[in-house]
């Protein structure tokens, strides 16, 4: 190809200038039975993917689905907290098991096997993609229908090594009105494609805050633009979400599981 620069391990294509064996999927754990897996991943942060990451888990599990979240966001872990998840990851030589949260949600998260869960996690993106392997490969997963993998936002390693290790089925891509955010959106949307990852939806997060006095909705951050995004990519499913403080605080207080979270059926469907 006359723009390649032979790095073939930061490339998703098969071509025939590959100078270096395709990347080899990490291994599926030989206790688990995963069907889905499904990234959440965001242009940037601040727009609320975790709590996103958690709607989804907590709504599929409500439909009867065996859920699991792998907190792939290793230097800035929040899913255990979401979910009052403090205690330790338990296992041996061999392998981890997850953390259920009350309603059955298998978690693991790098806060689970952290001595004190705010300690920094001060890593390279080598070290990084070794722990998203080891997730993966060392966590007895069990039988699950969904995994929603949280990730970190941009376009870096850890995003590169789910792509490329994990038999990742489809992406949610979670964003806000603003439209700086709305073209780092598009660099997510672009990764995918070269990755050959099919985008299930995009989510508009905070995109009005609804009045509780007049019932009045206001765009607090500008007016929409996501659907012009995903007129231009063919993203069909679309979930738009509202600023809404009762979110922030189940999340804070570890409440995940209590919040009714209206307006993700698009998204549901499409990941059927």
């Amino acid at each position: 190809m006359a723009d390649c620069n032979h790095d073939c391990g930061s490339c998703g294509k098969d071509c025939g200038d590959r100078t270096a064996p395709g990347i080899q999927k990490a291994p599926m754990n030989k206790y688990s039975n995963v069907k889905k897996v499904i990234g959440v991943i965001s242009g940037k942060g601040g727009v609320g993917k975790s709590s996103i990451t958690s709607m989804l888990a907590v709504a599929e599990a409500r439909r009867g689905k065996k859920v699991a979240i792998m907190d792939a966001d290793i230097t800035g872990p929040s899913i255990p907290k979401a979910f009052g998840v403090h205690e330790k990851a338990q296992g041996n030589d061999e392998a981890l098991l997850p953390v259920l949260t009350d309603d059955g949600i298998k978690i693991m998260s790098i806060n689970l096997l952290l001595e004190d869960e705010t300690d920094p996690v001060v890593w390279r993106g080598p070290i990084l993609g070794g722990v998203i392997n080891q997730f993966w490969s060392d966590v007895v997963w069990g039988d699950v229908d969904v995994m929603f993998v949280d990730m970190p936002p941009g376009t870096g390693d850890v995003a590169l090594t789910v792509y490329q290790s994990l038999p990742v089925d489809g992406i949610v891509i979670v964003t806000s009105p603003q439209q700086l955010v709305g073209m780092i959106v598009q660099k997510a949307v672009k990764m995918a494609n070269m990755m050959n990852i099919p985008i299930v939806g995009i989510v508009e997060n905070m995109a009005y805050f609804r009045c509780p006095d007049c019932g009045k909705e206001h765009k607090i951050f500008g007016d929409s633009h996501i659907e012009e995004i995903a007129a231009q990519y063919g993203i069909e499913a679309i979930a738009k979400l509202p600023l809404d403080p009762a979110l922030a605080k189940a999340c804070d207080e570890g409440a995940a599981e209590d919040y009714d979270c209206e307006g993700l059926d698009p998204i549901l469907t499409a990941l059927e």
